[in-house]
């Protein structure tokens, strides 16, 4: 069969990520958040190789659903919170810890009719999506004391990868001062809290001795930089994922020669066209410009033209013997998914995310 483009997903660098960021807030327990296919990099696979973790994160629970219908057995917390009464029945059934974040979710766990061992109450300190205003939060936790066993308190970070802005401070000061007397499970840190604003988390240090601190690691698992300008392994970080494919031909073209829809790109001299089995069908974005680098026996070559659903063309060079069947590297090693996230004008998360896995992803 002929390969086009693929993922080699590396799961033991996913694993040392997980325990360089756990290192970073010795003895807080540990959210390794897996939603999204982990990242693009393969769910249940994932949760498995992540089988230290106190639980895995997810956003839907339908993710949870597959999760425990491969047998994983590790807490597994629904981020997103549940749309209807039934779905919190579901959860408790698959035993999911759920995160409330709107008032018909009390309403609902009020009327559920067993007690619910452990849950979340997501307070929006700033991020102003998802949950309670700070003000609503001691009533809300008040009538959830009646159903469920063990309460915690989380809210998200809108912008801890930018520490120049104040709204990280502002957002610290707000949930310390929810947390103070509360005695319940905490969790703040997320990615680029953990890599950015360790001795701000120090004010949390009472919940960590007491093992009641989380942290929730994302990007960071995956061993990809949240904070602009630096990639993965600048902070220690080992990328877990690679997007190979394949040359699928190597025609020469001559000065003036036009290629791709729109003909946007134009040879500028007598080369080496060369087209590669993987396109924004595979995951490699249709936003990634025309110039940048793509990795071809090792060597990094341009972008010619637009990307393609199924084709990448790129200028191999004058006298290139590239032939067909020659390993490409879209990103990965040499290559950084950070940079060419840069190329794209978007986020790795986009991505990495983004990658559909119609070839299926290997795993090493």
């Amino acid at each position: 069969m002929t390969l086009g483009t693929r993922a080699r997903i590396r799961l033991g660098a996913i694993q040392h990520n997980f325990q360089a960021m756990k290192s970073l807030v010795p003895g807080a327990r540990t959210m390794a958040v897996v939603k999204a296919n982990a990242y693009g990099h393969g769910l249940v696979p994932v949760a498995r190789a992540l089988s230290e973790a106190d639980s895995l994160a997810v956003a839907r629970l339908a993710e949870a659903r597959q999760l425990r219908d491969a047998g994983v057995q590790t807490d597994i917390t629904l981020l997103g919170g549940v749309l209807s009464a039934d779905d919190l029945a579901l959860a408790m059934d698959l035993g999911v810890t759920v995160t409330f974040h709107h008032q018909q979710h009390i309403e609902w766990a009020e009327r559920f009719s067993g007690r619910i061992p452990l849950a979340w109450l997501k307070v929006d300190t700033g991020m102003g999506r998802l949950g309670f205003q700070p003000g609503d939060a001691a009533a809300a936790l008040t009538r959830l004391r009646d159903q469920v066993d063990r309460l915690g308190m989380l809210t998200h970070f809108a912008s801890a990868d930018e520490p120049e802005l104040p709204t990280t401070r502002e957002q610290l000061a707000a949930f310390t001062r929810l947390v103070d007397g509360f005695d319940g499970e905490v969790s703040i840190a997320n990615s680029a809290a953990l890599l950015g604003w360790q001795e701000s988390l120090a004010i949390f240090d009472t919940e960590r001795e007491q093992g009641r601190l989380w942290i929730r690691p994302g990007l960071s698992l995956y061993g990809i930089s949240p904070c602009a300008g630096k990639v993965g392994q600048e902070l220690g970080l080992r990328p877990a994922m690679q997007l190979e494919a394949t040359l699928l031909s190597a025609k020469a073209i001559t000065t003036g020669d036009r290629v791709g829809y729109g003909g946007t790109w134009q040879a500028q001299r007598d080369t080496v066209l060369g087209i590669i089995a993987g396109g924004y069908g595979d995951g490699y974005s249709r936003f990634i410009a025309s110039g940048s680098p793509v990795l071809v026996n090792g060597r990094r070559v341009p972008v010619a033209g637009r990307i393609s659903m199924d084709l990448t063309a790129v200028d191999l060079g004058p006298g290139a013997k590239d032939v067909v069947g020659d390993p490409v590297i879209f990103w990965g090693d040499g290559l950084p998914v950070e940079k060419i996230a840069e190329c794209a004008g978007t986020i790795p998360y986009q991505l990495v995310c983004g990658v559909t896995h119609r070839e299926a992803a290997v795993y090493e």
